[in-house]
C-alpha cells in the first residue's frame, strides 16, 4: 500500500507538470488593423506580458478547412468560420481546442489546435432558435459569454442571460438549453438581465465549478449552475472610464485578466478580494480583444492545496480499510464497476477527479450487501489518461481510493 502511495503521488507530479506547460497559454479574439472593431481574427496570447505569441487565423485572409457535425447543416466550404464577427470563445485544455460562437448566429463551433492549419467544426447550428422569416439572432439572443467550466462541460450565456447553454466536449458533443439564469434576492436591484448593467462581457470559472460573468459595464456576478442562480459580487473599480470589459481569462497565476473591445489600453488584473483592477505592465504594442481565454480557473491553487491534503490524508490509512476493486481498470468503453468487499451498509458518494484533484463526475450509490458491484458510467467522453476514483462515506471520510485509466 505504501508503493502505491508514492505511484499516485509520482502520477499527480507528473500531470501537474504536464498541465504546468499548458497552463500559460491563453487565447484572443481581436480586431484587425485595418478594421478595429470587425473581431474576427484569433491569436494565441500572453494575458501576463500582453504580448502576441501567434496568429492563427486572420479572417478572410487565412485558408481554412470546415467541417460539420450537425447533421442538419451542411457547412458551407467558402463561409468565413468566424461570420460577422466573435465576442465568446473558450479554451477545452483537455482536448486542445478553441470553442466560439460566432456574433449574430446561435451557433458553437470549435477550431482543432491539435492541426497546423485552420481546421474548423461545426458543433451545433441553431442552439437557440431563429425568430421566424430573420437571418440573424436579436441582439438579447447573442452569445457573448462562454468557459470550459471545472467539470469540464462548456458554458456560454446570451446577452441576457435568458438561455444557460451547456456543451459536452470530445466525442458525440451534446448540446442543450439550461434556460433562464434568476437573479439572486441580494442583488439590491442590479439584474443580470440588465441591458445596461450586465450585458456583454465574458465568463471564466472557478475550481469548485463556479461560474462568473464579468459584464462589459464592469459588473460581476456568480452563477451557481445547479440552481442557476446570478449573485452580484461586486463592481470591477481602477478601470479606464472607456475601458468595457468584453474579455476576460485566468492566467497562470490565478488573475483574472480583462481587455476591451473598444479601446486600445491594454490589459488589466483584476483583484478578486476586492474587484480592484491594476494595468498589466508590457512593452508590447496593445490589441483589443473581444474575448479572451485560457485552462486556468480562479482559486486553482486553494483547490489544490485542499485536494493534496485530503488525498494525502486518505491515502496514508489505505492499509487499514477493507479491499476493494474497480473493473475493468483499465476502461475501454463507457462505463465500470467498483467491488465493495466487506464494506459496511450504508450511502456511499464515489467521485471521479482528473490528478489535480478538478472533479469530473459523482455518483452516490447504496451498498446493502457484500460484494456488490454498482455499475459508473461516465457522462460524457474523457480523454485518455489516469483519474483517480474516491470512494467517501455517508460522513464525508474517504473509504477508498483507486487509481482508474482510461484508454
Amino acid at each position: 500500500m505504501k508503493r502505491k502511495f508514492l505511484l499516485t503521488i509520482s502520477f499527480v507530479g507528473t500531470s501537474l507538470f504536464t498541465m504546468a506547460q499548458n497552463a500559460g497559454r491563453s487565447y484572443a479574439i481581436t480586431g484587425k488593423e485595418n478594421n478595429n472593431f470587425f473581431w474576427a481574427d484569433i491569436k494565441q496570447v500572453d494575458i501576463a506580458t500582453g504580448k502576441v505569441v501567434k496568429t492563427l487565423f486572420e479572417a478572410n485572409k487565412t485558408p481554412f478547412k470546415l467541417a460539420s457535425e450537425d447533421k442538419l447543416a451542411e457547412p458551407d466550404k467558402n463561409a468565413n468560420p468566424t461570420g460577422l464577427g466573435v465576442a465568446a470563445c473558450a479554451f477545452d485544455e483537455a482536448h486542445n481546442r478553441l470553442y466560439f460562437a460566432p456574433m449574430h448566429f446561435a451557433t458553437i463551433s470549435y477550431l482543432d489546435l491539435n492541426k497546423p492549419d485552420a481546421n474548423f467544426t461545426t458543433v451545433k447550428t441553431n442552439v437557440i432558435a431563429k425568430v421566424s422569416g430573420e437571418a440573424y439572432q436579436p441582439e438579447e439572443n447573442q452569445i457573448t459569454r462562454m468557459v470550459i467550466a471545472a467539470d469540464g462541460y462548456g458554458y456560454a450565456l446570451t446577452n441576457d442571460a435568458s438561455h444557460l447553454i451547456r456543451f459536452s466536449t470530445g466525442r458525440k458533443a451534446v448540446v442543450e438549453d439550461l434556460g433562464m439564469v434568476i437573479d439572486a434576492a441580494a442583488n439590491k436591484g442590479i439584474s443580470v438581465h440588465n441591458k445596461c448593467s450586465s450585458w456583454g462581457g465574458d465568463m471564466v470559472a472557478d475550481a469548485y465549478g463556479k461560474l462568473i460573468i464579468v459584464a462589459a459595464g464592469h459588473n460581476v456576478f456568480t452563477i451557481d449552475v445547479a440552481k442557476k442562480i446570478a449573485t452580484l459580487t461586486g463592481t470591477i473599480t481602477g478601470l479606464p472610464a472607456n475601458f468595457s470589459t468584453n474579455g476576460a481569462a485566468v492566467d497562470i497565476d490565478g488573475n483574472m485578466v480583462v481587455s476591451s473591445a473598444n479601446v486600445f489600453d491594454g490589459l488589466y488584473k483584476v483583484n478578486m478580494k476586492d474587484l480592484s483592477a491594476t494595468k498589466v505592465v508590457t512593452t508590447e504594442k496593445p490589441f483589443n480583444a473581444s474575448d479572451l481565454a485560457s485552462g486556468n480557473f480562479l482559486l486553482q491553487k486553494e483547490a489544490d492545496a485542499a485536494n493534496s491534503f485530503s488525498l494525502t490524508k486518505s491515502l496514508v490509512p489505505l492499509t487499514t480499510v477493507s479491499d476493494a476493486k474497480i473493473f475493468p481498470n483499465p476502461v475501454t468503453g463507457s462505463e465500470f464497476r467498483i467491488l465493495f468487499e466487506g464494506q459496511k451498509a450504508g450511502r456511499y458518494t464515489i467521485v471521479v477527479t482528473d490528478l489535480a484533484g478538478r472533479a469530473v463526475q459523482s455518483k452516490v450509490v447504496t451498498i446493502s450487501k457484500s460484494s456488490q458491484t454498482p455499475i459508473i458510467r461516465l457522462t460524457r467522453y474523457q480523454a485518455k489518461g489516469t483519474y483517480l476514483v474516491n470512494v467517501l462515506d455517508d460522513k464525508g471520510q474517504n473509504a477508498f481510493t483507486e487509481k482508474l485509466v482510461i484508454n
